[in-house]
């Protein structure tokens, strides 16, 4: 069975480019969800006035890998402690999210982060948002594969 998963770990390219390796991944999809504004561009979500968050669409196969599985990764690959930064981007654009798309999927989400919250995994609370998903905004075509496409000069 195909399911979807968004999140939001910072700057979009790399989270991008992290899920597109993982087994059981069809396609990951830089794109944009959480704000305000129809149709947003990347100049729009960049002066952090739209809500919208840089996120990442990864279609998966259910029977090759778990939402657990793809949720590890995601509070593996960012650090869900920063509010509104991930390393050098600063900006509401780059807070942790995760955009559930069933009930299924937001109460998975919710026991994470209250485990990862009870353990001594992290020195200080998690901030990931967790909220359903209204709406997903691909991003423009230059953001996609963009971290593949450019290995070289980054």
């Amino acid at each position: 069975m195909l399911a979807s998963l968004i999140v939001g770990a910072g700057c979009f390219w790399g989270v991008e480019a992290l899920y597109e390796d993982m087994p059981g991944v069809l396609n990951a999809t830089s794109g944009y969800a959480g704000g305000t504004l129809e149709n947003p561009r990347y100049e729009d979500v960049l002066t952090g006035e739209t809500g919208h968050v840089e996120v990442v669409k990864i279609d998966y196969n259910t029977s090759e890998v778990t939402f657990d599985t793809l949720i590890d990764a995601f509070f593996i690959m960012h650090d869900p402690t920063t509010l509104n930064r991930q390393g050098a981007d600063i900006g509401t654009q780059y807070r942790s999210a995760i955009f559930y798309v069933d009930e299924e999927q937001k109460i998975i989400s919710e026991k994470y982060k209250k485990v990862l919250n009870e353990s001594d995994e992290f020195q200080n609370s998690i901030v990931t948002e967790i909220t359903k998903l209204d709406t997903f905004y691909s991003a423009e075509n230059y953001h996609q594969d963009y971290y593949k496409k450019n290995a070289e000069t980054l």
